[in-house]
């Protein structure tokens, strides 16, 4: 998703109050180092007040050494020059060397702040948004920011107060130039507020449009198998061309707005100065004006030419940090996922029988967390029936399945009730998963079992809250998940995906990841022999081979076992496992079954299957269907009594009985 579509432009009419706003959001990062930036600004205004001084010093000199024909005086007055422009040289330089540590602090740690934020943000933000706005935001927009602090930011004060005390020096020289001079102040300002406008506009819709380019770039360079594969390596290039013209467009955009106002800038400072050298030498010849007054006069105008010019640059940069805190703000303002639990829903049965638990989530979740925490939750089962300790028969009805497993005990992994449905989706879709009962007893193996998009995947995607359930309840050993900080969540269970995510890192540095930072060579030797991954130690470097990025110089199947070995290797007291074998082949399979049977014996788990294979890996099988469960029991038991599951077993190959 590009957000470009998503963000709205402020109003014309408020837009000023939102730049100024906008960076000042900025000040928690700029407050430490506000002393040392306060001090480049006063160096500079010193600076440039210093080269103000020089027309003073030629009007002295046109007025007393040369008119009096005295060339000592001439020479001294070339030193009072040559010091000025050394003392205005190093203290220019002294005000780079004030902003360039502190600044360049400033913008690590905003980056810093951003990638912690990324990390803390749900799935679901980085489900929505596209990863090259995230990437420009966190390289191109902070060094705009860093250079808006650093150049813009120091000089719209300096350059103000530099044409401020100039103007005040001409007309204490000669008033009536200094008025010629001012006469262009008025279009100016008007031409500048325009330019903000409109500038503010075209600079926002740029930047959007690098991340939608950076986006293409790095899916590109990540999909380049696919492009090669396919040969679509033309279309590729006509999207990016495509792209690049959109940007190249936006480019001259603001290039023309910027020689419009550098124009306006240029020209009418340039006229006034005309008028007040006409005018001035006119006053000279009739002698009410002396030669070095109009020199220092014309000398000072000359030296406020950058000051003035430099208005259209520096409101430009100003201009794109404002935009550029916009959309880095846009990513710090999202909610991230908190580290504290929050209040904890009480499942109610009255709630789901009448459907209203879609609408009331949030009135759900007000309830206590003191009786969630401890498992006495007698309040969400008390419209339930007291089950008998007779396991259920294949294929019964779900809600009489639940009530049985109350009996034997809340342990293990249960499902109260789950409705889940994605926070962008409309809002008269039917949820993806609705009213999940479901109960894995403490050290039992599920598989769980559905055709393609029955939302096998997004029910695993709850038990560590990758996604956050609409309404209903998740409980760990009676303990429901969210009243649990993430943290302790995610120590207890433990994730394998189908496709597997490695980053680029060493073999051992991959799968450690799924342990605490105490294990070590054992923990992953036996992580290793569990999957089947002992091809590791073969590699050139054994575990400490750099596997590249996205773990792309492997196969397949020895990704899927390394990301296996990573999901055991803490020896997680739950176990979430969304197809994990299905790139092996079959010989490979068996090994890892083999193996992985052991540490079911030890773990409470959670297996999507699509194989019967994989399937036998497991005490119990539940079919999810239309966002339900609709049968739970063996594996035998449901190819005997359930033809939906039959259908779904009957495209593999066929398994002893």
């Amino acid at each position: 998703m590009s957000t470009s579509d998503a963000v709205t432009t402020d109003p014309a009419g408020t837009r000023e109050h939102s730049t100024i706003s906008s960076l000042l959001r900025l000040w928690p990062y700029v407050r430490p180092v506000r002393a040392r930036l306060f001090g480049a600004a006063v160096v500079a205004v010193v600076a440039s007040c210093t080269g103000l001084v020089i027309p003073l010093v030629l009007k002295w000199m046109v007025d007393g050494p040369v008119t009096d024909h005295d060339p000592a005086g001439v020479w001294l007055g070339a030193l009072y020059l040559l010091l000025l422009g050394i003392a205005e040289a190093v203290l220019f330089g002294l005000r780079r060397w004030l902003v360039a540590r502190p600044l360049a602090g400033v913008e690590a740690d905003m980056r810093a702040d951003l990638y912690r934020h990324l990390q803390r943000l749900p799935v679901a933000f980085h489900d929505r948004w596209a990863s090259g706005q995230l990437l420009s935001r966190g390289t191109t927009d902070l060094m705009l920011l860093r250079q808006f602090l650093a150049f813009p930011l120091t000089f719209l004060l300096v350059n103000g107060v530099t044409i401020l005390v100039g103007v005040l020096i001409m007309l204490d020289q000669e008033w009536t130039l200094g008025l010629v001079l001012l006469a262009p102040a008025l279009p100016v300002m008007i031409v500048c507020w325009i330019f903000e406008r409109r500038y503010s506009l075209v600079a926002r819709r740029a930047q959007d449009q690098v991340g939608d380019l950076t986006t293409v770039v790095e899916e590109s360079v990540l999909g380049i198998r696919i492009i090669k594969g396919f040969g679509r390596h033309r279309s590729q290039a006509r999207a990016f061309r495509e792209l690049s013209r959109t940007l190249r467009g936006t480019e001259l955009a603001k290039a023309r707005l910027l020689a419009s106002i550098w124009a306006v800038i240029v020209t009418l400072p340039e006229l006034a100065i005309g008028a007040a050298l006409i005018l001035g030498t006119t006053q000279v010849a009739d002698d009410r004006l002396s030669a070095g007054t109009l020199v220092a006069f014309l000398s000072t105008a000359l030296a406020l030419r950058w000051p003035v010019d430099s208005i259209g640059f520096l409101l430009a940069m100003s201009q794109e940090a404002a935009t550029a805190t916009e959309r880095y703000f846009e990513v710090m303002d999202a909610e991230a996922e908190s580290s504290k639990p929050p209040k904890s829903s009480v499942y109610s049965e009255d709630s789901e029988n009448s459907g209203a638990a879609e609408d009331s989530g949030a009135a759900e979740r007000s309830a206590t967390a003191t009786a969630v925490a401890t498992g006495r939750d007698a309040a969400s089962d008390a419209g339930r029936d007291t089950a008998s300790d007779t396991a259920p028969d294949a294929g019964e009805d779900p809600e009489a399945l639940a009530s049985a497993d109350t009996a034997a005990g809340d342990g293990g992994l249960r499902f109260h009730g789950v409705r889940f449905r994605y926070p962008d989706a409309p809002a008269d879709t039917p949820p993806v998963l609705d009213r999940v009962d479901l109960h894995i007893r403490s050290g039992e193996s599920m598989a769980l079992v559905g055709a393609t998009g029955t939302g096998k995947t997004t029910l695993t995607a709850l038990v560590p809250r990758l996604h956050e359930v609409t309404s209903g309840r998740i409980t760990l050993d009676g303990e429901d998940i969210t009243a649990m900080p993430r943290e302790e969540l995610r120590t207890r269970v433990a994730v394998a995906f189908e496709e597997p995510t490695l980053f680029s890192a060493s073999v051992g540095e991959n799968v450690l990841m799924g342990a605490e930072d105490t294990a070590g060579e054992a923990d992953l030797d036996r992580a290793l022999a569990v999957a089947q991954a002992d091809f590791a130690h073969t590699l050139p470097q054994g575990t400490a081979t750099q596997v590249g990025e996205q773990g792309l110089s492997l196969s397949g199947g020895q990704r899927q076992r390394l990301a296996l070995a990573r999901a055991v290797v803490g020896r997680p007291r739950f176990l979430v496992l969304d197809d994990p074998l299905s790139a092996l082949d079959v010989h490979t399979e068996a090994a890892v079954e083999a193996a992985l049977r052991r540490v079911l014996a030890e773990t409470t788990a959670l297996i999507v299957a699509h194989r019967p294979s994989t399937v036998l890996l497991a005490d119990r099988v539940a079919l999810l269907s239309g966002g339900r469960i609709t049968a739970v029991g063996t594996h035998h038991e449901l190819l005997r009594t359930n033809a939906e599951y039959a259908h779904l077993m009957s495209g593999d190959e066929e398994i002893e009985r």
